[in-house]
C-alpha cells in the first residue's frame, strides 16, 4: 500500500492538494493511505519550508504548489 502524505497547515490550498491527490489515486486504481501531517515540526522533518507540499512512501514529490491531478498521477504511477 502507498502512503499519500499532505504536509501543510489545512489551509484552502493544502485541501485541495488532498482533493487532487485523491483523484489521481482513484483513476489510477492503486491502494493508498493519505495522511493529513499539520505539525510545523512533522512538515520540517521533511526539510520543507513551504507549503502545501505531497510526500509519496515519505519521500518529498512536489513544494510550495498544486499540482492537477494528472500531475500527481505520474508521482504515484
Amino acid at each position: 500500500m502507498m502512503k499519500i502524505q499532505i504536509l501543510g497547515t489545512g489551509c484552502p490550498k493544502c485541501k485541495k492538494l488532498a482533493e487532487n491527490t485523491e483523484a489521481a489515486a482513484r483513476t489510477l486504481g492503486i491502494e493508498y493511505e493519505i495522511e493529513k501531517v499539520t505539525d510545523i515540526s512533522d512538515i520540517m522533518k521533511f526539510g520543507v519550508m513551504i507549503t502545501p507540499a505531497l510526500a509519496v512512501d515519505g519521500e518529498v514529490k512536489v513544494v510550495g504548489k498544486i499540482p492537477s491531478p494528472e500531475e500527481i498521477e505520474r508521482f504515484l504511477a
